[in-house]
């Protein structure tokens, strides 16, 4: 079991998502004294009888009022198990576009219910967009399970609904927890509650101390090494007159001095011959470390290159369908140019066909859509300028994964996956097991 978990929350506004992060930060004993001081201050002055722990998390409070966009914000909390990395994404509809980022390196999300609301059209569309992004693990936290008269008739209901939409989409029971919680008095969050005594499941961060998760977040399948270049180092000092190093972050699979690599998109061939990082040397590197790797030949090599292992590399491609959330007020028509972000490759791009449109609500798809609106998921056709050397996304989260730049101004338009996700998130089985 990895000890480290990298988790993600989401929910929709007034779901308490605030209060249950507020909630783990205190339970985990993360924040500091005086922080808790000035919320048990800020909360008497509001006339609470309790510390509104949403406030250790609401501190750009006023950037929201006054409506400018909120990023994903990242907390991190420990508990003697484990460590744990949490993405904190708005819950307004139109930051789904942060949902997919935060989600994208997640190993669980939270989603939040509200237990008198009950399952709503938000909760579907973040289930699919999790499901597409492959997330393994799932937690439903309804929440305000105090503020219900018969919390075990509807936390019941709740589960049952929520059990038929994970299945269609291609959870297996076992990945999928739901907990009843009340985030403002800590119900079933650190401790067990009282309140709930038809629930005998775990407490939530008993679940999260104790899931088990692949280290390995991008991984969907065992590939060999993808490494991006990022940058080229040359320093051409006289201490280093011949150096020449690739430095990046391994993106899958692992290298060792002796491997033999091939740089893509070139198809030339050569051999690593150590590993250089700040601390000195290694004998190995996996995925998610960050080295300068120099190799036996003095072979041309750029950034935006990927070196790969010859045993299982990507072929690159020039055209290919994907699947791709859309995240801009202007839609997306068939035929426009944008710029194309794969690993450290940026190129030009052309939108070919838009194939199919998503309905996350129904789980079907309607055939060749006009256009694509705002939070909108469809399977399109690309063709790019310059090959990348891409995986599938099912075999791979973080190579198969890209994103859609305006030219003009450089905002992200699109998160995109090379291949066909919506296809496996129809026939239910778009989750890895």
């Amino acid at each position: 079991m990895s000890d480290l978990l990298r988790l993600a929350t989401a929910g929709s506004v007034d779901d308490g998502k605030s209060t249950l992060v507020g909630r783990l930060l205190y339970d985990t004993k993360s924040v500091l004294a005086d922080q808790i001081d000035a919320v048990t201050r800020a909360s008497v002055d509001r006339g609470l009888d309790t510390p509104d722990l949403s406030l250790l998390v609401d501190g750009l409070r006023a950037e929201r009022e006054q409506g400018i966009t909120i990023d994903v914000a990242y907390r991190y909390f420990a508990t003697p198990k484990r460590s744990f990395v949490l993405a904190d994404t708005p819950g307004h509809v139109q930051y789904t576009r942060n949902t997919v980022s935060g989600a994208s390196t997640a190993q669980l999300v939270v989603l939040l219910v509200d237990a008198r609301k009950g399952v709503i059209s938000q909760t579907r569309k973040h289930a699919a967009v999790l499901a597409m992004l492959g997330v393994p693990k799932l937690v439903l936290a309804v929440n305000k399970i105090d503020l219900v008269e018969d919390a075990a008739a509807v936390f019941a209901d709740i589960s049952r609904e929520f059990t038929s939409l994970t299945t269609s989409l291609g959870w297996a029971p076992e990945d999928v927890q739901e907990i009843p919680v009340s985030a403002l008095h800590g119900d079933n969050v650190a401790t067990r509650s009282e309140n709930t005594p038809f629930y005998d499941g775990p407490t939530l961060i008993e679940y999260l101390e104790s899931v088990p998760v692949d280290a390995d977040v991008h991984g969907r399948h065992e590939v060999g090494l993808r490494f991006a270049v990022q940058y080229v180092i040359r320093p051409r000092t006289a201490e280093f007159p011949d150096y020449r190093g690739y430095a990046g972050q391994i993106g899958a699979g692992s290298v060792r001095p002796g491997d033999e690599i091939v740089v893509l998109p070139s198809g030339v061939r050569t051999t690593v011959e150590r590993i250089d990082t700040a601390d000195g040397e290694l004998d190995v590197a996996h995925a998610g470390r960050s080295v300068t790797l120099i190799l036996t030949d003095d072979v041309d090599v750029s950034r935006g290159d990927v070196l790969a292992s010859p045993v299982d590399a990507p072929e690159p491609i020039g055209e290919f369908e994907a699947t791709v959330c859309w995240l801009a007020e202007k839609p997306l028509r068939p035929g426009a140019r944008l710029l194309l972000k794969h690993g450290t490759r940026t190129t030009q791009a052309i939108v070919g066909a838009l194939d199919e449109r998503f309905d996350e609500q129904t789980l079907t798809s309607e055939d060749s859509p006009e256009s694509l609106e705002l939070n909108e998921i469809a399977r399109i056709s690309v063709r790019v300028a310059e090959p990348i050397a891409a995986d599938d996304y099912t075999v791979n989260r973080r190579t198969g994964s890209f994103l859609l730049i305006d030219p003009a101004n450089g905002n992200t338009l699109a998160a995109g996956l090379v291949g066909n996700a919506l296809a496996a998130v129809e026939r239910g089985d778009s989750v890895p097991a």
